[in-house]
């Protein structure tokens, strides 16, 4: 699916009053009657038609007092039937995956996307915390079959082979959000932190972060690199939102941790 980069900014937005919000603790995916359905931390908010729906530090759904986070990060609105979802801060990126994992994009401040799966996941991480939120739609435009020999969780994920050490790795950073299941917000591990959940030296962990980098980024996975082609400062937040939006790692993927803890490969 490809991201409109065109920047496209759009107006003043409308706030929705809180009468018009829909906020049921844990409600099903699609229990809402409202075209399309927000899912953050267990609270439902309903995306009015003709209005522009604010996400951020401020706005429609506030996801955190957190400085690091604009204050208007994303917008949606629906233009000509078809909902969209922008990106319209300047410093953030998000990932956003449907359910199974089968699609992913990497939204960069300027672009949009269009939402037209039943259920899109939206990860980004502002400063050491990454969130995820979930859009519901009621009358997607794409309908998804489960193939029976589809694969969850495989060590390759189009060309790319891991090793048990390097998947590991990948694992303990995205612990904290695989533990957390659903929506919501989780810190990524430093890696001295993650380097000690596996047992290893800080500089073998770092080896292989930068091996799991590079094999990521040869295959297209944006925002591991930085200017210049150096490896990106935030690398391992958007690894783990690569990893768990692509269910590259899932959470009966844990017990690598303890696998991996004394492994001297």
């Amino acid at each position: 699916m490809s991201v409109d980069g065109q920047g496209q900014r759009f107006g003043p937005t409308s706030r929705v009053e809180p009468d018009e919000q829909d906020h049921v603790d844990r409600q099903p995916s699609g229990g809402s009657s409202a075209a399309l359905s927000i899912d953050f931390v267990g609270e439902w908010y309903e995306v009015v038609p003709g209005q522009v729906f604010t996400i951020g530090r401020e706005g429609d759904l506030e996801i955190d007092d957190n400085p690091y986070l604009h204050r208007r990060f994303m917008e949606i609105r629906q233009i000509d039937g078809l909902w969209w979802l922008s990106n319209v801060g300047t410093m953030i990126s998000a990932t956003v995956a449907d359910s199974s994992g089968g699609m992913q994009a990497w939204v960069s401040p300027g672009s949009r996307i269009p939402l037209v799966f039943g259920q899109l996941n939206v990860v980004f991480t502002a400063g050491p915390t990454t969130y995820e939120f979930s859009a519901h739609l009621k009358s997607p435009s794409f309908l998804q079959q489960s193939n029976g020999n589809d694969a969850v969780g495989e060590t390759t994920i189009g060309p790319v082979i891991f090793t048990p050490a390097q998947k590991a790795l990948i694992v303990a950073l995205a612990e904290p959000i695989l533990r957390r299941g659903g929506t919501g917000f989780s810190t990524v591990p430093s890696s001295a932190n993650a380097a000690k959940r596996l047992g290893w030296p800080l500089t073998r962990f770092n080896r292989k972060l930068d091996n799991v980098c590079d094999k990521l980024d040869r295959v297209g996975v944006a925002g591991l690199r930085g200017g210049g082609g150096k490896l990106a400062t935030n690398r391992r937040a958007r690894l783990v939102e690569h990893a768990v939006t692509s269910h590259l790692v899932t959470p009966d993927d844990l017990p690598l941790l303890d696998q991996a803890l004394g492994d001297e490969d």
